[in-house]
């Protein structure tokens, strides 16, 4: 009989790297990861099988099906708020589509293995559309349920995805859809922007928090692309594993959703800066806003309500702001820890 695995999608990216680091300290699962490049070498030695291709290539995923029993599922594959607007035909193909078809892998074998498949799903405080800056400041938390209407095809489809899981979980047997689906369980949190030492940042909207502090660990000038003062909330990278991990370990009688707002801290563009020149002194950090981008971060809340996480699966996050930058970013980036390279 196969040994139960964890598929992990994406898993060259930001939080990809992570999660398996982070799998493997935990133990108790083989990994099996699929990214459209082949893992670097350091991290090889995590996962029990790495494939290099495309969510979109149904063979593939067919392959990872026949030779591995997938218990849980990781979907991090998707393409970023930056190059979504750029492309977002190609954005709602794999964002959508290759997340279907990864929901499809899991259905299929969960009625094989005739047991819920756990399928967690990273989504994003892209999902949330304020009208304008102001109405932004005065709504201040934002709950769940609230300004679900994202103005980027980034949003658009991390919002349907949502809803895609739902349906598969809570009701599609009523409806009589293929009972495969059915088994399907669920679970997503909207992640705030990532700050991580150990990776780089790689195209989505919230980058300029990362992007300044890489720069000046570096050396190098950052010209951040929106205003000093403008808001979202933030997380240390660790925090946003440790949650994935939580919630995909939670009972599911004790979750009374399929999606969740985690929290941190929501620091203004300016107050990152300065946070950044004084743990490296010579950072150069200037200001160009970006129409496109400006527009895009404005839309997004102040902070989140995360209380649902709280009560049904006892969230809390470790790094609080200081704690982030004094334990974590600065002693990792000053010793050269990163992973943003091969």
């Amino acid at each position: 009989m196969a040994k139960p695995v964890v598929l992990v999608t994406g898993a060259n990216g930001e939080i990809g790297r992570s999660l398996l680091h982070a799998l493997a300290a935990e133990g108790g699962s083989d990994v099996v990861t699929i990214d459209l490049a082949p893992l670097p070498e350091g991290i090889r030695p995590l996962v029990a099988a790495g494939y290099a291709g495309n969510i979109m290539d149904h063979y593939l995923l067919d392959q990872i099906a026949a030779h591995h029993e997938v218990d849980m599922v990781f979907h991090l594959a998707a393409l970023l708020s930056a190059r979504g607007e750029r492309d977002p035909e190609l954005a709602h193909q794999i964002n959508v589509e290759g997340t279907l078809n990864v929901m499809r892998l899991a259905q299929n074998q969960s009625s094989r293995l005739d047991r819920p498949i756990r399928f967690l799903f990273p989504s994003s405080i892209a999902v949330y559309g304020l009208p304008s800056p102001a109405e932004k400041h005065a709504v201040g938390r934002v709950r769940e349920e609230q300004w679900n209407v994202p103005i980027t095809m980034y949003g658009c489809n991390k919002l349907y995805c949502e809803h895609l899981g739902r349906y598969f979980t809570f009701h599609s047997r009523q409806l009589g859809a293929l009972a495969a689906a059915a088994r399907l369980d669920f679970r997503a949190i909207r992640l705030p922007g990532l700050m991580s030492a150990e990776t780089v940042p790689a195209g989505g909207t919230s980058d300029y928090g990362p992007g300044m502090l890489h720069a000046a660990a570096e050396g190098m000038p950052y010209t951040c692309f929106v205003e000093p003062s403008t808001r979202i909330p933030f997380m240390a990278m660790p925090d946003a594993v440790r949650a994935l991990l939580e919630v995909a370990r939670a009972r599911r009688e004790r979750l009374s959703t399929c999606v969740y707002n985690i929290g941190a801290f929501s620091p203004t563009a300016g107050q990152i800066a300065e946070r950044v020149a004084q743990a490296f002194p010579g950072a150069k950090i200037g200001y160009e806003p970006d129409p496109v981008r400006t527009k895009i971060v404005a839309s997004w809340p102040e902070d989140v309500d995360d209380s649902r996480a709280r009560a049904d699966w006892g969230w809390r996050p470790s790094y609080s702001w200081e704690r982030m930058f004094d334990e974590y970013l600065v002693p990792t980036l000053r010793h050269g820890a990163r992973a943003g390279g091969d």
